[in-house]
């Protein structure tokens, strides 16, 4: 009896991802538990496993195709020899022409490539998707797309950006294009979605990181050896962050229609750049935890975050964004708030430059911070005062121990 493979829950909100990736051929050895196929939603990268053990039988959903929570995916049979792979399923027709250009070739609007959600949806009301231009993997319709159709003016179309080739480019033989992730496209949908709704400014100030690092050279070797992490600039900042939070909570907050929610937790998102783009894992209740299991914490969310590992509920509900682009050799920028929240705390490269202290010309290892924060809820005393704060307990990182 053969084992139906089935797209799972993905996550609140989150109902249709796209089949990245097979990891098994028909016919190849299953175990309990061995990853089957990568799915690719617009947050994360999962993995469907093996929920018995036999072999691949069949492949229903080629790469690239859009599926839905409960669609079948394939299935698994028992034993363990090679099984006949069906004609349709087994391999691509042609190896000269990959399976993702074939799905490439045919128009979005074709009924073929429509998932069964987004073709009832198309039937009951009788929408004309010739000329319709997907969003998709590989320019397919989605449920969005028909849905903004059907609710657009009907005088004119709906405005949207290009989402198919915009036709010959002179130099198009010296050019390689490459679609969109799910992942690459929500980011950038959220982005713009900040920019377009929240009232963002951006205000800097400078940090003398001398007694930082010098607490880092006393301590690193010892804290390594008795925790197994390494002392890094970020506990210090999340921490920094974490009691000027407390000092000024509208930059803990969020906009909730007419609502200002303030939020009496501390649930700090920490940027991590991927190859598959940037992804912000959250640090729960951070003001609860000591500098090594920030330091700890942080460091598995990063390299899960790289492995595509993380689970959806490890991405949402943080109250405050810390992103270092310093580690890129980045001295100064303007980080975008990650909605709802109302900041974004920006680290950039410690540089050594000339300073004045105590009317003396001295050379010391500086950085720039920035805070990008929501001025519709956060007044510009605020976010100063906020941003002073976080830079006097870098600078005098005992106001951290002591919480002053």
């Amino acid at each position: 009896m053969a084992t139906e493979i089935v797209v799972p829950a993905l996550g609140e909100s989150v109902t249709e991802a796209t089949v990245a990736k097979w990891l098994k051929k028909v016919g190849d050895a299953v175990a309990v538990d061995d990853p089957l196929v990568e799915l690719e939603t617009d947050k994360v990268t999962l993995e469907v496993n093996a929920k018995e053990a036999g072999v691949l039988k069949e492949i229903k959903v080629e790469t690239g195709a859009n599926v839905e929570v409960g669609a079948v995916l394939g299935s698994i049979g028992v034993g363990s020899g090679a099984v006949s792979a069906p004609a349709k399923a087994a391999a691509p027709a042609k190896k000269s022409e990959p399976v993702a250009a074939k799905v490439a070739s045919k128009p979005a609007s074709n009924d073929a490539f429509l998932s069964p959600a987004v073709r009832k949806l198309v039937d009951d009301n009788k929408v004309d998707t010739s000329g319709m231009s997907g969003t998709g993997k590989d320019g397919r319709l989605t449920k969005g797309d028909v849905l903004e159709a059907l609710n657009a003016p009907k005088s004119a179309p709906a405005a949207k950006a290009p989402t198919v080739p915009s036709g010959p480019r002179n130099n198009a033989d010296r050019e390689e294009r490459v679609r969109m992730t799910r992942l690459r496209q929500r980011i950038a949908e959220r982005l713009k979605d900040a920019q377009n709704t929240a009232a963002i400014l951006t205000t800097f100030n400078e940090v003398d990181m001398s007694h930082i690092m010098a607490l880092r050279a006393q301590y690193k070797d010892g804290f390594e050896k008795k925790h197994g992490v390494r002392l890094g600039f970020m506990s210090f900042f999340v921490k920094a962050a974490v009691q000027a939070l407390k000092d000024f909570p509208a930059v803990n907050a969020e906009i909730d229609g007419t609502d200002l929610v303030y939020k009496n937790y501390y649930d700090i998102g920490v940027a991590v750049s991927t190859p598959a783009g940037l992804v912000v894992p959250v640090v729960r209740d951070a003001d609860k935890k000591s500098f090594a299991d920030i330091e700890k914490e942080i460091g598995d969310l990063g390299k899960r975050a790289r492995d595509g590992k993380l689970g959806l509920d490890e991405l949402t509900g943080g109250t405050f964004t810390v992103t270092n682009g310093g580690v890129f050799g980045s001295l100064m920028a303007t980080p975008i708030i990650n909605p709802p929240q109302a900041g974004i705390l920006g680290m950039h490269k410690v540089q050594e430059r000339a300073v004045v202290v105590n009317g003396q010309v001295v050379v010391r290892p500086m950085m720039y911070i920035a805070l990008s924060y929501d001025h519709r809820i956060i007044d510009g005393r605020e976010s100063v005062s906020f941003l002073v704060r976080v830079k006097d307990a870098i600078e005098d990182p005992q106001r951290l121990l002591l919480d002053v």
